[in-house]
């Protein structure tokens, strides 16, 4: 995408009011964007798609600011922090995208006022869930929302939660930490965001026994590839002969990086960011650096693959590859890409446990 294009639709997006005519603006975006991925570099494309979501999820929390206003709830009544989490959290989002997200906002200055504070901002949650749907982003399965209470909250019970947490590592618990460690700011105060990191860092480094029981989760997912070297794809059901591209490749990847990112105090999101800083903390050798950061690439490309359009304008993604696509070229990419990740969980487990 040119840059005076980029900036047209970036600016139009930011501009719009009416939530109709944003979906449909989403929907024509994309279908532009699917067109030209194949001519832009991954990396390339991948920035300006993620670019264009952030821009319509500001867009849908600049509005729900105001139709809170018309609701007589007035304004903001403390700072805040709109958080997204997941791919959209790393910048990796695909043509399909749902809604991962949280909030943080500043602790009112007498217990008088916390009532009606948190009422404030889960009304809120609630309402930039409701204009996101609209816009075409369905709400997480998981629950992982602005409109949970779980995930919007003031500073301080972030921290007090975040505490309890680390000190009571359950499976789901640790899930919860690693899913934080992806947050990024899409919208807000972002000195709340690095209050929240601050304090997630350093207990981090205060209870090192939780990198075994993030270990356990990063390597949840297996690589699918076999003891022989071939590619293990789905045996059953329509989905016969495809491959698992989302759990089989990319998860295990973006988990293995993460865990390696978090042990080192590494605060950056998106998966490429993460492995050039380990990089540069000499914990990836320039070889490694190279070859995860190629894997990755490829990764991010065959994800674009597995889309497909639903009749109502907007794109699924189920995070299987189709058995047509999967070529002999592709097929042999992949078994080298599938080798390299297992060779960094390996490489992972060796780092946190100090032994294979």
């Amino acid at each position: 995408m040119s840059e005076p294009v980029r900036a047209k639709l970036l600016s139009r997006i930011g501009t719009t009011d009416d939530v109709v005519t944003l979906r449909g603006l989403r929907e024509q975006i994309h279908e532009r964007m699917e067109a030209l991925h194949a001519e832009q570099p991954i990396e390339q494309f991948n920035t300006d798609l993620n670019e264009v979501h952030d821009a319509f999820i500001r867009r849908a929390i600049s509005l729900s600011e105001a139709q809170m206003a018309r609701l007589g709830h007035g304004s903001p009544p403390v700072p805040y922090a709109y958080l997204l989490f997941g791919s959209g959290g790393r910048q990796e989002q695909t043509l399909s995208s749902d809604q991962d997200s949280g909030m943080i906002f500043g602790d009112p200055d007498g217990e008088s006022e916390l009532e009606r504070v948190k009422s404030y901002f889960h009304t809120f949650g609630q309402v930039v869930v409701q204009t996101l749907e609209q816009f075409g982003y369905p709400p997480c399965e998981g629950e992982v929302i602005s409109s949970n209470p779980i995930w919007c909250q003031t500073l301080s019970e972030w921290k007090a939660k975040l505490d309890s947490w680390f000190e009571e590592p359950g499976w789901e618990v640790v899930r919860y930490l690693l899913i934080v460690a992806d947050s990024r700011l899409i919208y807000g105060d972002a000195a709340l965001l690095q209050a929240l990191k601050d304090h997630f860092y350093r207990d981090v480094l205060d209870n090192r026994v939780i990198a075994r029981h993030m270990l356990n989760n990063t390597m949840r997912h297996k690589v699918l590839i076999g003891v022989f070297g071939q590619l293990l794809k789905e045996q059953y059901g329509e989905d016969a002969g495809s491959l698992d591209l989302k759990y089989g490749a990319y998860i295990p990847m973006v988990n293995a990086v993460r865990l390696l990112s978090i042990q080192a105090g590494v605060r950056e999101t998106s998966t490429l960011a993460r492995i050039g800083k380990l990089h540069k903390l000499e914990t990836f050798s320039k070889e490694d650096f190279e070859l995860y950061t190629s894997i990755f690439r490829l990764f991010l490309r065959l994800r674009l693959m597995s889309a497909s359009k639903k009749e109502e304008g907007l794109y699924i993604n189920n995070g299987k590859l189709p058995r047509a696509k999967l070529t002999k070229e592709l097929i042999d990419e992949l078994k080298a890409g599938l080798k390299g990740v297992k060779k960094l969980q390996r490489f992972v487990q060796k780092q946190t446990t100090g032994r294979h």
